[in-house]
């Protein structure tokens, strides 16, 4: 049991070489510490003596506490911390959550889903967050041993959606049977990443995994899907999708890098470049896009290729962490045995498009739940930042701003929750036809309302939110790196026009005002 102090016992300590202070009940004696603190030392001798709570919190992350620990002496006699923050545990802040964990009926959600969100958030938590922030920042391959551990809670197969890879793992998080799970687990483990707060980590856990490895699993033949997936989804070896080049983004039929089959015909010498490729710089297998045939997307083909010789990665800087190991890859004269095709020759295309709207809809989930996360931020700094006197949310102005942030995350939300339920009711055939418009326009949407929620994320945290470190690093973070939702995937000028594209093709011959 922890020694317990009076206030006043806590008061005589209250000089530079003698300095302890209470922070939410729990005394600290900073003597040792006072020296060293960033902020200089006379910050800390103001409160010396006192219950420096509120000073505390105006400057510092709850999570700064976590890492000070060793300094903490007892606690304040008769009373108990009243800010808690444990791992794994649901936020009470309202429009947080979901709404259904918030307490509001769905018929979406079951047991199950909560039982597997409770899971995956303890696991994030626990195994995952205490490395984000030094990836984040520095940067560097992710270590191994993180995505083993993901293969061996279920959480990497939980990212691909239901199907037959789900009985190839020991188990899933929660205990969820292969046959209970369903679009919303999965979308519910893009969320729990997401809500990690830091982008570059959280991409280099797996983005590249999630688009490609279902090509593999959807078109790849029995001995490849026996050699590739098993590895992939325990973690031990890692995969990439490699389609964008310096001149073919969106408009992927006009690929550049080739695939020319040895006189032999047992090989393909693969020659070219691919440019912003998520994962590359770290991963084993690259499903990529080469041209086998003609001008346009019947001469495209897609590729397993294992890193070999002649296979280079290079790290690019972009605006977010180095940990997401966004690669510019170099083939030069890279040899691949014929039996690494996927699909057929020149019809590689299809298995291009094929994953697309899934795509789509994962990046809709993780912008969304950042969008939420960041609104989440806004709040709790409205309600605990005193200006001019009074707490910040007094002002109509903000909670104005809020309003709209608020609702905006709920909306999208909605539409999404909806989508994900079609999702689970149609084929693959039927999603195509009826979801790829819908979709398209969600992520337009999605990262619209992302756009909109920043700006004013930023304008209500102010000089912190421009600030890597600190009270502001989850909304400067999001601020810098939102708009990768808004250009992977498909730009936001493309989904707006192919969501409308697509509602003409069913649109009425006979309708008029």
């Amino acid at each position: 049991m922890a020694k317990q102090y009076s206030r006043d016992e806590v008061a005589r300590h209250n000089k530079a070489d003698d300095l302890w202070v209470v922070i939410d009940s729990v005394v600290y004696d900073l003597t040792r510490f006072a020296a060293a603190h960033p902020g200089g030392e006379h910050v800390l001798v103001e409160v010396a003596g006192t219950d420096a709570t509120d000073e505390f919190y105006s400057l510092h992350r709850h999570s700064v506490l976590l890492r000070f620990a060793k300094f903490a002496v007892g606690a304040v006699a008769g009373e108990k911390p009243k800010i808690l923050q444990e791992a794994g545990s649901l936020s009470a802040v309202p429009y947080a959550e979901d709404a259904y964990w918030m307490g509001a009926k769905s018929p979406y959600f079951n047991e199950s889903h909560v039982a597997f969100r409770k899971a995956v958030r303890l696991f994030v938590d626990t195994e995952l967050r205490p490395h984000a922030q030094e990836y984040e920042d520095n940067g560097g391959k992710i270590a191994l041993e993180l995505y083993q551990a993901m293969g061996r809670f279920g959480l990497l197969a939980s990212r691909i959606g239901p199907g037959q890879h789900l009985k190839l793992v020991p188990s899933l998080p929660a205990g969820v049977k292969p046959d209970q799970f369903d679009y919303f687990h999965e979308l519910i483990a893009h969320e729990e990443i997401a809500r990690l707060g830091s982008p570059g980590f959280a991409d280099g856990l797996g983005a590249g995994f999630v688009i490609g490895l279902p090509p593999v699993l959807a078109f790849g033949s029995k001995e490849m899907i026996q050699k590739v997936v098993p590895g992939v989804l325990s973690g031990d070896k890692r995969i990439c999708l490699a389609i964008t080049e310096p001149y073919a983004g969106s408009d992927v039929a006009n690929i550049r890098c080739t695939a020319k089959k040895t006189p032999c015909g047992k090989f393909y010498i693969v020659n070219g470049v691919k440019k912003w490729i998520t994962n590359g710089h770290f991963s084993d297998y690259f499903v990529t896009a080469v041209r086998t045939g003609g001008a346009g997307h019947n001469g495209v083909s897609m590729l397993l290729i294992e890193r070999t010789e002649g296979l280079e990665t290079k790290q690019m800087k972009t605006s977010y962490s180095s940990a997401a190991g966004t690669a510019y890859i170099t083939y030069d004269n890279v040899k691949v045995p014929v039996e690494n095709l996927i699909g057929k020759e020149n019809q590689g295309f299809p298995v291009i498009m094929y994953n697309f709207n899934h795509e789509r809809w994962l990046i809709i989930c993780a912008v969304n739940r950042g969008s939420r996360l960041v609104t989440e931020e806004a709040f709790k700094w409205a309600v605990q930042r005193k200006v001019f006197g009074k707490p910040l949310i007094e002002q109509p102005v903000i909670r104005f701003k809020l309003a709209k942030m608020v609702a905006e995350v709920e909306a999208v939300q909605n539409w999404l929750e909806s989508v994900t339920y079609n999702m689970c009711k149609m084929s693959y055939k039927e999603q195509s036809l009826h979801l790829a418009g819908p979709i398209a326009l969600l992520k337009y949407q999605s990262t619209r309302v992302a756009h909109n929620v920043s700006d004013e994320a930023v304008q209500i945290l102010g000089g912190r939110a421009i600030t890597k470190t600190g009270l502001g690093s989850i909304v400067e973070g999001f601020q810098r790196t939102y708009k990768y939702g808004s250009i992977l995937g498909g730009s936001e000028e493309i989904m707006a026009d192919l969501g409308v594209r697509m509602a003409l093709k069913s649109f009425p011959k006979n309708a008029r005002l």
